[in-house]
C-alpha cells in the first residue's frame, strides 16, 4: 500500500468530500486520517490515504478530474519516523493584533519546538468589545530542550502582546 497525502481546496459546497472519498474507495483505497475546515467559504482541508501501489496513478487521474468542483494536491506521505520529543500543549488567548501567530511561531521555532497541530480562531470579546484571539497547539518538543527557559520565553512574549498564554505538558 501506497500512502498519499492530499489537501483540498475549493469554494465550499455539498459533496466535496464525497466525491474525492469516492475516488479513493473507487481505487481501493482507505481514508485514514484528516482534518477538514470551511473558513471563510471556502472549504480547505488535508487528508491522508492509502491505497494500492498499482492505483496510486488512476486515484491521481480521478481527483484530477475533478478540479471543477475542489482542487486536489497528491503528495506521497514521508516516512513516518518515530517521533521524539516531549508533547506540549499551548493555548493562548488575548485581543486580536497583527502578528501573534508570527511571533510565537518564532519563539517556538527558535527553541526548536514543532508544531504537530494548530487551531486559531477569532472571536467577538464578551464585554470589552472588538476580537479576541485564541490559539490551541500541539507541540513536541527536543528532549534537550530547556522546557523552563521556553516558558519564560513564551511568558515574555506573553507580556509584550498582552496575552494569556499556558504551556503545558500534554496528557
Amino acid at each position: 500500500m501506497t500512502h498519499l497525502v492530499l489537501t483540498l481546496l475549493g469554494d465550499d459546497r455539498p459533496g466535496l468530500v464525497s466525491a474525492v472519498s469516492r475516488a479513493v474507495a473507487d481505487a481501493g483505497g482507505s481514508w485514514l486520517e484528516s482534518q477538514l475546515a470551511r473558513l471563510a467559504g471556502t472549504f480547505a482541508g488535508i487528508a491522508l490515504v492509502e491505497v494500492p501501489s498499482d492505483q496510486v496513478e488512476s486515484l491521481r487521474a480521478a481527483l484530477a478530474g475533478l478540479s471543477d468542483l475542489v482542487e486536489v494536491g497528491v503528495k506521497d506521505a514521508a516516512a513516518q519516523a518515530p517521533v521524539g520529543g516531549r508533547r506540549l500543549v499551548l493555548h493562548l488567548l488575548g485581543h486580536d493584533q497583527p502578528g501573534i501567530v508570527r511571533q510565537v511561531t518564532e519563539a517556538l521555532a527558535a527553541h526548536g519546538v514543532s508544531i504537530e497541530q494548530l487551531s486559531t480562531a477569532t472571536v467577538e470579546a464578551p464585554m470589552a468589545g472588538g476580537l479576541l484571539f485564541e490559539a490551541d497547539a500541539v507541540l513536541t518538543a527536543p528532549d534537550d530542550v530547556d522546557t523552563a527557559e521556553l516558558q519564560d520565553a513564551l511568558e515574555s512574549l506573553a507580556r509584550e502582546l498582552m496575552v494569556d498564554l499556558d504551556l503545558n505538558p500534554a496528557e
